[in-house]
């Protein structure tokens, strides 16, 4: 199956997926914050900031956050299914970005453009999209850079994997459920030394190859990364029990963060120590 008919897959299964949970309705989610943003003031940089509401006191260390691109087409109809995942996986300690991707042309396939995979009048890629929207909400939030992630799914994992290896992010954590993984489009995977990937993906999916989720499993690690996989029965898309896997997934990756950072902490005690006997 060539990149195209795939990505075009990916777009027809997640509207289906997406107009069937419109269908449900949205009383289940009726209470839960939500505000219609733009990062930076600029209309193209489109998501919805969930939680934080009023009355919701700011955690100790600051709120989690958790940036989401959508499959399908990346579009604010996955919006009450985000809210599910908000309210169902996710404690008050989180804030949850949406981001809406943006059609440049009429033809665009590629639904998350990066830098190195772009799209004819892109004005700004993926990685740019999600920096932006994570300097938008430390202006309004304390954010605990310690506990930034993304969660993505079939046509959001190729951008979720192009922002986990950038030299300077923000982001710490990557959860990347029934997506591809292609090392070639990412460049040097150097910059995924340390950082954590929750790979979910069903070995019955007939859209994503099974193998690319082992094959990422296996790469990133190789690269220095920290990595889980995880199998779910049903093939593409989201089936079982979609919300509590998404919650055991945030919590391995906010346990993984907090090992390393105590691990790391006397290493730089220790070097800040030594760097003071030499300027005496």
């Amino acid at each position: 199956m060539g990149r195209k008919a795939c990505l075009c897959l990916f777009v027809l299964f997640c509207v289906i997926f997406s107009e069937a949970g419109e269908s449900l309705g949205q009383d289940d989610v009726a209470d839960v914050p939500c505000k219609e943003l733009f990062a930076g003031g600029d209309k193209n940089k489109r998501y919805f900031l969930i939680g934080g509401g009023e009355g919701c006191g700011v955690p100790k260390r600051g709120f989690n956050l958790l940036v989401v691109l959508p499959g399908g087409d990346g579009g604010a109809n996955f919006n009450p299914f985000v809210k599910r995942i908000y309210k169902n996986s996710l404690s008050k300690r989180y804030l949850v970005a949406q981001l809406v991707s943006v059609k440049w042309t009429a033809g665009q396939v590629i639904v998350w453009p990066t830098k190195r995979v772009a799209v004819e009048e892109q004005g700004f890629c993926a990685e740019e999209f999600v920096e932006a929207v994570v300097e938008d909400i430390k202006a309004k939030y304390r954010l605990n850079e310690q506990n930034i992630f993304t969660l993505s799914w079939s046509s959001g994992g190729p951008a979720a994997y192009a922002i986990s290896v950038q030299d300077e992010k923000s982001v710490v954590g990557s959860y990347i459920a029934m997506s591809v993984f292609k090392p070639d489009e990412l460049g040097s995977l150097a910059h995924a030394a340390g950082h954590f990937y929750f790979i979910e993906h069903s070995p019955e999916d007939k859209v994503c190859p099974f193998r690319m989720a082992k094959n990422a499993h296996k790469t990133l690690r190789e690269h220095g990364a920290e990595t889980k996989l995880v199998t779910y029965k049903g093939g593409h898309g989201w089936h079982g029990n979609v919300f509590g896997r998404i919650r055991k997934g945030v919590r391995w990756l906010e346990v993984g963060v907090r090992k390393e950072s105590r691990q790391r902490e006397p290493v730089e005690r220790m070097t800040e120590a030594a760097a003071g006997e030499e300027r005496k």
